[in-house]
């Protein structure tokens, strides 16, 4: 039987989908105080570093035909994989908690029926999207993308063109430009271990994966410049108000629960792909449902409002991961796969890990995601011409 693959056009409603998010929204307010010019420039900035790593990793899953995790194991070996395997399942649960709990609060802000009830829509939305898998989506996701598309506009209207500026159109000196590039680029770092879960599936997937990542960082950039010029023009922080101070209403709850639900529903159907990595007795479809329930509940018991250092901690462990797979991939042309442990790639990773959290407390202009990728890259170079060398040596 020959297996169903997806078209450029499907994977780019995919990652419109993710785009279109609460979770963007919101983190682009946080950039309102460097002014709109500057914040412009670091979304800007952070997204095309952020985008060229998420083609990278789209590439290297998809030409292989391997999920994002599955591949991990061609550089860190058959165990060692586990490590990042166990690590992204958690950051997966921990994005459906957090994108279910913003969708339900800007719901709540719309309606007013409670939290917890719009946990539960959302929730059971999520599943029926899962269960519909990723490569019968076509004609649903068409619909859902145009309709976001339109409302998404109005919004931008409401925003840009019926509002007055409130004051923090210039730099009030609160953030760096550095820290507001990192925002940026940590968003899109966050679906590096995805990315090959939906390229794997493309019938060309290196044209899959570039339109993925260029619509993905358009859109992306999109909605971190609605969340900045939310905070700067309407002095509105809550999207929620936003959308009812415009008066968008049913309009708007459409936005809040189909943007949150085309982008959850990756997080939890990649969760369940990359459980199926750790336990191969499992069914990934199924245990994204799961992860989706877990998330409900997580959104329903804990207050989620700051996700800065979830974004940083997600860099922090993806960043050098990414970087020795590119090192691997396509400058050494080797494949770990059939070790158990690829040791001198898990202590590359390993150090690129603190070099990140070291640069974290260093004001650089391009963030500190890019120098330490470069770094790592250089490093894992450097270690593999050194361990060729010894084994030439012992022979």
């Amino acid at each position: 039987m020959e297996t169903k693959r997806t078209g450029i056009f499907e994977n780019g409603l995919i990652w419109f989908g993710a785009a279109v998010s609460l979770a963007e929204i919101l983190t682009g307010t946080y950039i309102a105080p460097l002014g709109f010019q500057k914040g412009l420039a670091a979304i800007i900035v952070g997204h095309v570093i952020g985008c060229a790593l998420l083609f990278f990793s789209g590439v290297i899953g998809g030409t292989v035909r391997k999920s994002a995790m599955e591949s991990v194991k061609m550089s860190f070996g058959q165990k060692g994989s586990l490590l990042f395997a166990v690590l992204n399942v958690l950051q997966l649960v921990g994005w459906t908690a957090i994108m279910i709990y913003d969708g339900a609060i800007a719901a709540d802000g719309i309606m007013h029926t409670g939290r917890w009830v719009w946990c539960l829509v959302i929730g059971a939305l999520i599943i029926l999207w899962i269960l519909v898998g990723v490569t019968n989506l076509g004609k649903i996701n068409t619909i859902a993308m145009a309709a976001l598309f339109i409302l998404t506009l109005v919004l931008c209207k409401v925003i840009f063109f019926d509002s007055g500026a409130v004051g923090l159109g210039v730099d009030d000196g609160t953030m760096s430009f550095g820290a507001a590039v990192e925002l940026s680029v940590a968003m899109p770092l966050s679906w590096l271990p995805l990315i090959s879960d939906y390229t794997r599936e493309a019938k060309e997937p290196v044209k899959a994966t570039a339109a993925s990542a260029v619509i993905y960082g358009l859109v992306s950039c999109w909605m971190y410049v609605i969340g900045m010029g939310a905070a700067i023009f309407t002095g509105e922080y809550d999207i929620a108000l936003i959308m009812v101070k415009a008066g968008l209403g049913i309009a708007g709850l459409i936005i809040v629960i189909f943007s949150t639900v085309t982008t959850t529903f990756l997080d939890a159907y990649s969760a369940g792909v990359s459980g199926e990595t750790i336990f191969s007795g499992i069914k990934g479809k199924y245990a994204a449902v799961v992860v989706t329930v877990i998330g409900i509940i997580g959104a329903i018991v804990y207050p989620m409002d700051n996700i800065t250092d979830f974004l940083y901690l997600i860099g922090s462990v993806f960043a050098p991961m990414i970087a020795v797979q590119i090192a691997d991939f396509f400058f050494l042309k080797r494949n770990a796969e059939e070790k158990n442990v690829q040791a001198a790639n898990l202590a590359v990773w390993a150090v690129g890990f603190v070099i990140y959290r070291i640069l974290m407390r260093i004001d650089m202009p391009l963030g500190n995601t890019l120098p330490d990728m470069v770094i790592t890259i250089l490093l894992c170079l450097i270690v593999a011409k050194c361990t060729k060398k010894k084994a030439e040596s012992e022979q």
